[in-house]
């Protein structure tokens, strides 16, 4: 069962897709923001995450920044699930290694959990 880390400041959308990815085969678990998501990702070691980019206490992109300077952090797979368009996310995010960057107002859960399927190679439902 691949693991995912759901690092969302939003409580209702953190909660939507914690709900959406367990019930689609993944075990999944949330964080509410930079600093509770890097303690997350330590013990947790996901196999993906699904990160905000602006939240409380740390960034997102601050945040993958930490965890992709650590040897257990270097090759998680990463989409950023976000609010704010690609050219408006910090530049340091490109240089990240980032397999999807998805805007939530133009995605549905669905679509999201099908991303994930995607970026983990299993097959979608």
């Amino acid at each position: 069962m691949h693991k995912i880390a759901v690092i969302e400041d939003d409580h209702a959308i953190r909660s939507m897709y914690e709900f959406k990815l367990n019930n689609s085969g993944y075990m999944a678990k949330t964080a509410e923001n930079g600093i509770q998501g890097f303690k997350l990702v330590e013990s947790f070691t996901p196999d993906l995450i699904l990160l905000d980019v602006k939240m409380p206490e740390m960034n997102g992109d601050e945040l993958l920044e930490k965890i992709r300077q650590t040897e257990w952090g270097a090759s998680i797979r990463v989409i950023i699930l976000t609010n704010i368009t690609r050219d408006e996310a910090p530049m340091s995010l490109r240089l990240l290694n980032v397999d999807r960057y998805i805007v939530k107002a133009h995605h549905t859960p669905t679509q999201v959990v099908s991303a994930v399927d995607e970026v983990l190679c299993k097959k979608a439902n």
